[in-house]
């Protein structure tokens, strides 16, 4: 009796592959801790078991666009290092409130998002990863003005070591997914500022 081919599909493993967005695949990660002068990078080896500082970025002036110098920065990373998913750092409140911090990650996260689809981008409640950034390294003794040259690869390393905890714990992709529809407009509509979907309408 012939054997019957496999059904033919898009690779769970791949960028785009697999029905369950949410679903842990091999692949590196990368995170990015967004602030108003630079961006902070860190990235995983394929197997997710440690963040590691990548580089720091200056923020090009005035409004977040996917051309921006930066943005495509970030997106020449996720295709240099096969990146899997991008892990964008959410500055909220101890409250848990949003300001206007927090709308700049967003409108980057859907820059982002417009660059390297259809690698997922997710946002992750970053509250605490500056503060754990600057104790780590007054901790290994770098001097003020060395600290201030790689505190946002620090915080990005702390956002995407949670994120990795947080994968292996549940076995899910922690955070918010940006979905963007290249079909509809570019404005961003809220998700909760917890496991969620932010969209672009």
């Amino acid at each position: 009796m012939p054997e019957l081919d496999a059904p033919s599909g898009p690779d769970p493993s791949g960028p785009g592959g697999g029905s369950d967005p949410d679903a842990v695949t091999r692949g590196a990660r990368l995170a990015v801790d967004v602030g108003t002068v630079r961006v902070g990078l860190a990235a995983s080896d394929p197997d997710g078991m440690l963040a590691t500082p990548v580089t720091t970025l200056q923020r090009a002036p005035g409004k977040v666009k996917p051309g921006s110098p930066d943005v495509v920065a970030v997106a020449a990373q996720v295709r240099e290092r096969d990146v899997r998913v991008v892990y964008v750092g959410l500055p909220l409140h101890l409250s848990g409130a949003e300001g206007s911090s927090t709308d700049l990650a967003r409108a980057y996260a859907v820059a982002l998002a417009r660059q390297v689809a259809p690698v997922g981008v997710r946002l992750v409640d970053e509250r605490m990863s500056t503060v754990t950034a600057h104790q780590a390294l007054q901790a290994s003794g770098r001097s003020g003005r060395r600290h201030r040259q790689v505190v946002d690869q620090a915080a990005a390393v702390v956002i995407l070591q949670h994120a990795l905890d947080a994968e292996r714990a549940t076995g899910r992709r922690p955070g918010e997914r940006v979905d963007v529809d290249p079909r509809s407009s570019r404005r961003a509509v809220e998700g909760p500022a917890g496991d969620g979907t932010t969209t672009v309408e």
